[in-house]
């Protein structure tokens, strides 16, 4: 396994249970202890992680915002499989918003054969993709540059998606938890999320397994406020209840990927 693969799992590990020990990794990768100590220093160099004496742990305070280019290697499969699931809720005639989630970039690549689309977004690399696709009209949300994400934020975006209303909705989050709702950990990006919420008939929630039970920064919105929940995982009984409470529909995949 390439060093940038290995670095790439051991981040999907710390994501998945918070932190690992080096002995751990070294089973898990079947490599030396030297060679997990220098995967682990070039990760927190990036700021990816922090070291502890024969670990190490992610800092997911509420405000941590992960670097895009680790948003889009991460959870690749989670992703696709979401996206799939989208299509079948889109259909011709449809206008649709996609907020600037890596997310609801593959819910762009997923409908590129679609045809009689209208598609709002605030996200240049969605906007990219979708102009691929001679049958979707795609109308760019601009504002204030977020360099790293290349999403535009603020208050003309905001003022620009209060023109448009669409039939369905489609964000993602980095939290959500049962009381305290849908967040982000990005204050601007959590406002344009919840501006779109706004300006539409149906409120879909796409959402991978690591973003439950999560509380971030900035609330979007309650779990009543939407119609749909997308995700790869199988819920708990609990999270059935509680969606089933709040009138959400639950679309996820049939067996655990």
């Amino acid at each position: 396994m390439l060093a940038i693969e290995r670095r790439k799992k051991i981040y999907e590990y710390l994501h998945e249970n918070g932190s690992a020990t080096v002995i751990e990794l070294k089973a898990l990768f079947d490599v030396g202890e030297e060679t997990i100590r220098r995967d682990l220093t070039k990760m927190e160099e990036e700021g990816l992680l922090q070291r502890t004496y024969g670990g190490a742990f992610l800092d997911e305070g509420k405000h941590l915002v992960l670097p895009d280019k680790v948003r889009e290697t991460v959870h690749i499969k989670e992703k696709t499989l979401i996206g799939t699931l989208c299509v079948d809720l889109i259909q011709s005639g449809d206008t649709i918003f996609l907020d600037g989630s890596t997310t609801c970039q593959y819910i762009a690549k997923a409908i590129l054969y679609k045809k009689n689309l209208i598609v709002i977004t605030n996200a240049m690399k969605i906007a990219l993709t979708l102009s691929k696709a001679p049958n979707i009209k795609v109308i760019f949300i601009g504002g204030t540059m977020r360099h790293n994400t290349l999403t535009c934020v603020g208050h003309t975006s905001k003022k620009l998606i209060k023109e448009y209303f669409a039939d369905k909705a489609f964000i993602c989050c980095d939290g959500i938890h049962q009381n305290n709702g849908i967040t982000d950990a990005n204050e601007q990006e959590a406002e344009i999320r919840t501006s779109m919420l706004t300006q539409t008939e149906q409120r879909i929630l796409v959402a991978d397994r690591t973003k439950f039970d999560k509380t971030s920064f900035k609330k979007i919105g309650e779990i009543s406020d939407l119609d749909y929940l997308v995700t790869d995982k199988q819920l708990s009984e609990t999270w059935i209840k509680k969606l089933d409470e709040s009138n959400v529909k639950i679309i996820c995949v049939k067996t655990e990927i």
